[in-house]
């Protein structure tokens, strides 16, 4: 008999059916990835789990005993941290001890405490209040505490999704650490392929909600204790990855053709939209690409701290052609956004300067398109109302109508061709970046700068947006830079990678070359037999710097292959 049994449960919120007809069954010490999308309903599964919620239908054992309620046999880590702010990571986790544990003495509470503490890595911090303790450091006491209580079942929901790819990455061989020594039964919730894939020994997906229920399962067949660089020569894991990766990117899509998502519609060149003097005033605008349209040179910024200047990025040199795409990726604090945000005018140069089209950039302005990672809409207008803020701007001389006709094509563009009249307050995460995008795009600037734009999104709408973004881009064809922390989307989107050293003082520790084919697409890339060439360098460059080595020598750039359709 399984240890963890859910079966036929359903829940649904009014007329809302969030889950229906949920079967999964886990065996004593096994660790299952479930992999699904925002909304999908996979809080609420774990809310079921952990007893807090209650299924409308079916039920849920451990260990032969029906869950009623929430219990100590049940440890459940959230995206969330929930600690007590005024007390110590001691203490924070001695309040689960205490609670489970009250028969004990006191000085068995107090060695069980100091276990869990050391155990997850905090036994220098144990007297630190959580405002002391970086994102990553409150996320493990959130484990320890779980850990505390000696729990049956181990429920992580989506624990890691809130940090940075540095402290997701070692927590997540640290979640493994642990796991291998307890070997308690675990069900992590994730959107994360990877994670799922180096943590799980299954993975099952929750395809998108209404109604969501689960798929097929995936068995993790790959030898533990699994390295993230290694892996990636292994014809097992391109395999598997391969397969999560399509399955839910083709549940994804029948959700869309369903009526969940309108994708972008098939639109021609913006050019014709345009009136002709600006048509006339952007031909006469483009000179002929010496390789330098946009130039860093020997960039450099300081910032004054008590404890005197801070040198964050020295001596950038780099040169963009006119119509480039290049990404900047390197882990967090090495400056990635300040040099954006330097050439986007909106951070001062401490030395060197950017130039951008023959003139040295000192200001914002609208010759810059920017896209961060929160989109900053004004909520109370709607999507067309935002766009047009910045097109009305750059297109004064243009009469209401052909302003309005550019508002329209892009956000067409973009697949917001219903939801033009909607306020950006109604709108999803997923749709307020896309109106962001459309917004930058429709500035026709020279430049377009994105600092992790889809850093905040579920993994269906993040490859939803890096498609928009190429289609888009591809029309365009604007200089682009973009931050990101995602070693995938640094590949798919750039002719270029620039890897950054570690800050402070950093530097570009090395330029990949990317050469595949465009147009491209994430599922014709994961069957590129260069794609995972590409890939290793950067995840071997991202690991020998989180080290604290030298980067190795360059790896020769593949001869790219064909892309076969998608």
């Amino acid at each position: 008999m399984a240890f963890l049994s859910i079966e036929g449960v359903g829940k649904r919120y009014g007329d809302n059916v969030v889950l229906k007809g949920i079967n999964l069954s886990l065996e004593r010490g096994e660790f299952v990835a479930v992999v699904g999308f925002s909304g999908a309903g996979k809080t609420t599964l774990v809310s079921m789990i952990a007893g807090l919620a209650t299924p409308d239908e079916g039920e849920i054992r451990i260990d032969g005993k029906l869950v009623r309620g929430a219990g100590p046999d049940r440890g459940v880590v959230f995206q969330s941290y929930s600690l007590m702010p005024w007390l110590t990571v001691r203490e924070n986790v001695a309040l689960a001890v205490d609670a489970v544990f009250a028969a004990e003495s006191a000085v068995q509470r107090r060695q069980r405490t100091a276990g869990v503490v050391e155990m997850v890595g905090l036994a220098h911090a144990a007297d630190r209040r959580p405002a002391e303790l970086s994102g990553g450091m409150r996320q493990r006491v959130a484990v320890a505490r779980a850990l505390a209580m000696d729990p049956e079942v181990l429920v992580l929901d989506e624990p890691l999704s809130a940090l940075d790819a540095l402290t997701r990455a070692k927590l997540q061989d640290e979640i493994e650490a642990i796991w291998e020594q307890n070997r308690k039964t675990v069900v992590m919730i994730t959107n994360d392929v990877d994670e799922a894939i180096l943590l799980a020994d299954r993975i099952v997906p929750l395809t998108p909600g209404p109604a969501a229920t689960l798929g097929p399962a995936f068995t993790v067949d790959l030898p533990r204790p699994r390295d993230r660089t290694a892996v990636n020569h292994d014809a097992r894991f391109k395999r598997l990855r391969n397969d999560v990766t399509r399955y839910l990117m083709d549940v994804g899509a029948l959700s869309k053709s369903q009526g969940a998502v309108r994708t972008a519609c098939v639109l021609p060149s913006i050019e014709p939209i345009l009136p002709r003097t600006l048509r006339d005033q952007r031909a006469s605008s483009r000179p002929a690409d010496d390789g330098r349209f946009l130039e860093f040179s020997r960039l450099k910024k300081v910032y004054p701290t008590p404890k005197g200047p801070l040198t964050v990025v020295e001596d950038i040199d780099l040169k963009l052609a006119k119509g480039e795409f290049i990404s900047l990726i390197g882990h967090s604090g090495c400056g990635k956004s300040t040099v954006l945000s330097m050439a986007a005018g909106l951070n001062d140069i401490t030395g060197g300067a950017i130039v951008l089209d023959g003139r040295h950039v000192t200001m914002a302005g609208p010759d810059k398109g920017v896209v961060f990672q929160a989109p900053s809409l004004f909520p109370w207008l709607t999507a067309r109302q935002n766009v047009a803020l910045g097109v009305d701007r750059v297109y004064p001389q243009a009469s209401r109508s052909e302003r309005d006709d550019i508002v329209r094509y892009y956000l067409e563009r973009v697949g917001l061709g219903d939801a033009v009249d909607r306020r950006a307050a109604d709108l999803s995460n997923g749709m307020k970046q896309r109106v962001g995008i459309a917004r930058a795009f429709a500035l026709s600037p020279k430049l377009l700068l994105l600092d992790e734009p889809f850093g905040m999104l579920d993994s269906l709408t993040r490859w939803e947006l890096q498609e928009v973004l190429m289609e888009v881009w591809t029309r365009t064809r604007v200089t682009a830079i973009c931050v990101t922390h995602d070693v995938d989307e640094s590949i798919l989107l750039a002719d270029r990678v620039i890897m950054m050293t570690n800050g402070p003082n950093a530097g570009i520790g090395k330029v990949m070359d990317v050469a595949l084919p465009r147009p491209r697409t994430r599922k014709a890339l994961l069957e590129h037999p260069d794609y995972y060439v590409y890939r290793e360098e950067v995840l071997t460059f991202l690991e020998e710097h989180e080290r604290g080595l030298g980067p190795k020598a360059r790896t020769p750039k593949p001869t790219p292959a064909p892309v076969a359709a998608a």
